[in-house]
């Protein structure tokens, strides 16, 4: 199987961009966007789900396939009066419905940008080391996903479709050995 090129986060990925037709690249050039008006920062929050599987020797990593068919963490919006940690526990509960979890410790930071029309999205992610602490409690994916699953280890870092987050995925797992 051919290796991926993992991407950072706002990028459209290679088989994204292949969808477009010639009449979309032609009215892309024909068409220029509009100037952008406005810079938005959006605090966002997330964790690296983690449980040990049944022999207790091997790591399954969560993740969420979003509606475009990527596999990434269960992340959102920080909402007003909320702290980067209480984020990351309340989407980890809405976007898998794990309610027993731990959060073990902050793994880092992801910056990214996109566009939203006339306005440039700066986004910071804060990226928690989380761990399930109940086996038997069976992850539920909300109506927008395509998906969500346990996998492990190193399968998650093949799917996993962002670099920056598989990096820390690397730094959540020597974290786990070392026993946090």
């Amino acid at each position: 199987m051919p290796e991926r090129r993992k991407v950072p986060e706002a990028l459209p990925l290679k088989s994204e961009r292949e969808k477009t037709n010639a009449f979309s690249r032609l009215t892309t050039r024909v068409f220029k966007k509009p100037a952008i008006k406005e810079v938005v920062r959006e605090p966002t929050a997330g964790g690296i789900v983690f449980r040990m599987d049944k022999s207790g020797k091997d790591i399954e990593i969560l993740l969420i396939q979003d509606s475009k068919g990527r596999w990434t963490i269960p992340k959102g919006h920080i909402e007003k009066g909320e702290t980067a940690k209480q984020t990351a526990i309340r989407e980890i509960g809405e976007e898998s419905g794990l309610f027993h979890i731990q959060v073990l410790s902050w793994l880092g930071k992801i910056h990214f940008q996109y566009r939203r029309i006339d306005k440039l999205v700066l986004m910071t992610t804060q990226i928690y080391l989380v761990r399930a602490m109940d086996n038997a409690e069976i992850p539920t994916k909300e109506q927008w996903m395509k998906g969500i699953k346990w996998f492990k280890f190193n399968d998650a870092l093949d799917a996993i479709e962002y670099e920056d987050i598989e990096k820390l995925m690397l730094l959540a797992k020597n974290k786990i050995r070392q026993g946090v």
